[in-house]
């Protein structure tokens, strides 16, 4: 396993905000446990709101709270993609400008004491490479809205994919997205950063038993 599949897979356990042992994380990924401990560092320099230490487990912080604003997840989201974005595309004073807000903004954000201050608006390797999924966002936002079949070309996949795109998520700077595949016939959630390729098809599609977000969401849990 790639050490960023690794880490998008350490970030998926600790979104049910219990608390994980290094041990049991170990296990599960098949991996040392210095290992864990290592990538949970990684997750913490690139910003993933991890709380715990060695010897007594991880978990995940629900919210984030910048004095005086109590943001939404929402929010965040939108303030971090508009900084990496400005930040890695814009030019001279923009770019720059982007860098000293990111800054400002970290010297807010709650830290856990004796833990080093991540950086918000431009994370560490291997998470620069979410910035390349930005391009497919509205593609994605404007099918969900519209119950509009997409075919998608996915890294490490030799066919394209037809899906229905049910839900955008965000964690730890990884967008993904929920899809029924219906070139596999079973829900799946893609990494943004990693599609390569889309392009709307023809055919709209509706609620159907067994294919909806809710039924995803009742699998789930």
């Amino acid at each position: 396993m790639k050490r960023s599949d690794r880490l998008y897979a350490l970030m998926q356990r600790l979104k049910d905000g219990g608390l994980h042992t290094a041990e049991a994380l170990a296990q599960d990924l098949g991996v040392s446990v210095r290992t864990v401990y290592r990538d949970m560092e990684t997750l913490a320099a690139s910003g993933v709101p991890v709380e715990g230490e060695r010897g007594r487990g991880y978990s995940a912080r629900a919210t984030i709270t910048l004095p005086p604003l109590n943001l939404t997840e929402t929010e965040l989201e939108v303030l971090h993609l508009g900084l990496a974005a400005v930040g890695a595309g814009g030019s001279g004073e923009l770019s720059e400008a982007a860098r000293a807000l990111s800054a400002k903004i970290d010297a807010v954000l709650p830290e856990d004491a004796g833990a080093a201050p991540g950086k918000f608006g431009f994370a560490t390797y291997p998470f620069q490479e979410a910035a390349e999924g930005f391009r497919h966002m509205p593609a994605f936002r404007a099918a969900i809205r519209a119950r509009q079949k997409l075919r998608v070309s996915v890294q490490g996949r030799e066919v394209p994919q037809d899906v229905r795109p049910l839900h955008l998520d965000y964690w730890g700077r990884i967008w993904t997205c929920v899809v029924w595949n219906e070139s596999t016939g079973g829900f799946e959630t893609f990494r943004i950063d990693r599609i390569t390729g889309l392009r709307p098809l023809p055919g709209l599609f509706v609620d159907e038993p067994g294919k909806r977000l809710a039924d995803f969401r009742a699998a789930s849990g």
